[in-house]
């Protein structure tokens, strides 16, 4: 009888997790597809004519997006801890979409309201969270640069839809438009869910060690413990005034461009569409600086420019004095998307950074009313040189939060009394 061969030892292997810069570029298009909201404007003029509407009733359409947006979000970041976020992106892919063709059968404005306004708006805002709090786990190592690649893809949005749809709405009108965008956002937002994945618990990629002081120190702050830190409202506060400022000029830059240099219609066009292009740009740059630099120091670059720019375009009378300053704007704008949501994961801690950074975007909503109002109520350029005080005394908060690093966030947070939790802020 022949002798049994001995058994081999087995050997279990764990997977190998999935490509992160596969997953990132999942991220960049579903956020690519959100970012449609910024186009609205096209659809302001055919859709006053089909509801025989004002321009300002259906305007209002993207101003109750924005806000449910911002109560939303922060739902997003807690569902994405809860159920992955898979099935978070997927639903916001539905919602948004359906928001969408429902807008395109909508009987009146109070139908676009509840349709693109409430519906699409909660989609909007679960979606718009997923992709950062997943990818500030995945990528410990370059929070900034990461996040700014994913809300890159938000403010690019509009630069690719706004044509299609333009061109759409000529040739079949608003209606079958709104259809065809919203089955175009169910397939674009839906597909790219499908290659999200959550990292695993405590992932470091290969060859990266994170900083002792960091390791030592962080913890992961609840949303409760957070909103009785002074230091989340610090940052909300940073947040808001960003949103204020470039929200003022993006959201009157055509009518601007026209009156300071008495540009045509199609001059006007162009020069927001550069502004969408800087604002894409600048929130990858403003983010790699971030990891470069630290977030507070980044923040205060951001405001320090926008000052002598907002001052800058005041003055303006030409199409080159009025480019430039508006391009450094819109970058900065752009820039505190993709900065603040990796600053909240370096203050609280990545596990909570969905939730906690979701919740922050209130202030989102806030900067996105307030920086059109203030433009709509005065003079262009009385507004711009209130809005270039505002960032000259805005540099002082990332300048405070320096402060609470250097003599330790425990000490400044006096947060829950049990554990400060205290993170160094970058």
């Amino acid at each position: 009888m022949p002798p049994v061969a001995a058994a081999r030892p087995r050997t279990e292997l764990a997977p190998a997790p999935p490509n992160r810069w596969l997953i990132a570029a999942a991220a960049f298009c579903m956020q690519l597809a959100l970012g449609s909201v910024y186009g609205w404007s096209v659809l302001l003029d055919p859709l006053a004519e089909l509801h025989g509407a004002t321009r300002g009733a259906v305007g209002l359409t993207f101003t109750v997006t924005l806000a449910v947006v911002g109560a939303t979000a922060g739902f997003g970041g807690l569902l994405h801890n809860r159920h992955g976020p898979r099935a978070v992106a997927t639903a916001a892919g539905l919602l948004y979409g359906a928001g969408t063709l429902l807008s395109g059968a909508a009987t009146g404005v109070g139908g676009l309201y509840l349709a693109h306004g409430v519906l699409g708006g909660v989609g909007l805002g679960l979606g718009y969270i997923v992709p950062l709090a997943m990818l500030i786990r995945w990528f410990p190592d370059r929070r900034g640069c990461i996040t700014g690649i994913a809300v890159a893809g938000f403010g690019l949005g509009a630069l690719v839809t706004c044509p299609i749809a333009a061109a759409a709405i000529g040739a079949y009108g608003v209606r079958a438009t709104l259809f065809g965008l919203g089955a175009a956002y169910f397939a674009l937002v839906v597909g790219a869910a499908q290659a999200f994945r959550a990292a695993p618990e405590g992932y470091a990629p290969p060859g990266w060690t994170p900083a002792a002081a960091r390791t030592e120190r962080r913890q992961d702050w609840s949303l409760a413990e957070a909103l009785r830190s002074p230091r989340w409202w610090l940052l909300w506060s940073i947040l808001a005034l960003n949103v204020t400022a470039g929200a003022a000029l993006l959201s009157v830059a055509a009518p601007l461009a026209r009156d300071f240099t008495g540009a045509d219609a199609a001059a006007a066009a162009l020069f927001v569409g550069a502004l969408s292009v800087f604002n894409g740009v600048g929130r990858v740059l403003w983010g790699a600086a971030s990891d470069a630099v630290g977030r507070a120091p980044a923040l205060f670059g951001m405001f320090a420019l926008q000052a002598f720019a907002f001052a800058a375009l005041a003055s303006a009378a030409d199409a080159a004095a009025l480019l430039v300053p508006a391009a450094i704007i819109a970058t900065c704008f752009g820039g505190g998307f993709a900065v603040m949501p990796a600053f909240a994961a370096d203050v609280f801690g990545p596990r909570n950074a969905g939730t906690v950074y979701g919740a922050m975007l209130t202030a989102w909503s806030a900067g996105a009313i307030a920086g059109p109002v203030l433009i709509a109520s005065v003079p262009y350029r009385t507004a711009l040189l209130v809005i270039a005080a505002g960032a000259a005394a805005g540099a002082a908060l990332p300048l405070l939060a320096w402060a609470v690093e250097r003599r330790g966030a425990a000490a400044a947070d006096h947060g829950p009394a049990h554990d400060p939790r205290a993170q160094p802020v970058r």
